[in-house]
């Protein structure tokens, strides 16, 4: 029992909250790279191929036996999922290119209202609106945005500071570039949508086929021939290709193997225990995880908006956990009374078919 409950429960929230807490930091390691001359072009289709060099040897180790063989239906479902994965990242890095880390955290906010439209629009999510479970999920995710927009537009008094000079606030980099800022949320804003759609299609296709490090693999190697034509044709600078030591080296090493390798398959794996919106709801915490970063690693200043923000989103967060966790337990009880309910019906039929017996 305490094994379920720490498999079910705990453990995805806690990968979860891992997998938020790396990719704020590859973020950030991307936009250091790119200011330093990285190509984006060049970062996804090398982090790519990396991450499907790191999984090649699980994929061996791991494939199970019993699986649904290989068809055209799946294969051709796993390569959609590279074809929007590789357009979500080129959204998204060229997004962040043109704005900054703090953005791609704020727009991430978006991808819980997307899922949770996508997975009731799919019939994956039930919409009874008189369920408290469902007005759980609602309610959190509203309040989930609406702290991430406050973590955002609400900067308020500096309540600790790690160094004496503060960082431009991204309202500076607004003033000085207001068009790439906008374009990049716009991009960043189709990023999170076409997640979305990811999330879904990948849980219908766990559903045919649950081996979650076959299908990252596929996935990742998928990603890697369709960006690697796409991107040679868009970067013609055939120098930047070759890659030094340097913080360009070190961002695509990371990004291969902690977010196209590592992220995708935590990311999977908890779409096939907890479904698509439990994943999505975790997409707010990057804000206030790019807040604490902010603080830590790069001395920016703690400000009152970034705490009442962080508050508001995580009462939106454990409402929607609630949310999830009672429609689960409904669930579990419908299935224990169908299972007590089985045994008497089978146990009634011989009772009501027994053939009579003849008086000889």
């Amino acid at each position: 029992m305490a094994w379920r409950l720490i498999h079910q429960d705990a453990l995805p929230v806690a990968a979860m909250l891992t997998v938020e807490c790396t990719n704020v930091g590859l973020n950030v390691l991307f936009k250091a790279a790119t200011s330093k001359g990285l190509s984006y072009y060049v970062f996804i289709v090398y982090s790519n191929a990396i991450a499907t060099l790191v999984l090649l040897p699980l994929f061996f180790i791991f494939r199970r036996t019993g699986l649904p063989s290989f068809n055209l239906s799946l294969l051709s479902k796993v390569f959609l999922l590279g074809l929007i994965g590789f357009l979500a990242d080129i959204c998204g890095y060229k997004g962040l290119n043109y704005s900054s880390p703090t953005l791609s955290s704020a727009m991430s906010n978006l991808t819980p209202a997307f899922t949770f439209i996508l997975a009731v629009f799919f019939r994956m999510e039930k919409l009874a609106l008189r369920s408290s479970s469902t007005q759980a999920k609602i309610m959190g995710t509203l309040v989930s945005i609406s702290g991430a927009l406050v973590v955002v537009l609400y900067k308020g008094p500096t309540i600790l500071s790690t160094a004496s000079t503060v960082l431009s606030p991204p309202s500076a980099v607004l003033g000085t570039s207001e068009k790439n800022w906008v374009v990049g949320g716009l991009l960043l804003a189709v990023q999170y949508l076409l997640s979305s759609t990811w999330y879904i299609l990948q849980t219908h296709v766990m559903k045919t086929y649950p081996a979650e490090i076959v299908l990252v693999f596929l996935f990742n190697l998928c990603g890697t021939i369709i960006s690697a034509p796409v991107c040679l044709i868009a970067e013609t600078n055939l120098s930047a290709w070759r890659l030094r030591p340097g913080i360009a080296l070190v961002a695509i090493i990371c990004s291969g193997c902690l977010g196209s390798s590592f992220s995708s398959l935590v990311h999977t794996w908890g779409l096939h225990l907890k479904g698509p919106v439990f994943i999505s709801i975790f997409k707010p915490l990057s804000i206030a995880i790019a807040a604490a970063f902010s603080v830590i690693f790069l001395g920016d200043a703690l400000s009152l908006g970034s705490v009442v923000g962080a508050i508001i989103l995580s009462m939106g967060f454990y409402a929607v956990i609630w949310g999830k966790a009672k429609e689960d337990e409904m669930s579990e009880d419908c299935r224990f009374e169908s299972s007590r309910a089985l045994p008497i019906a089978i146990g009634k039929t011989p009772l009501l078919d027994s053939p009579k017996v003849e008086n000889m």
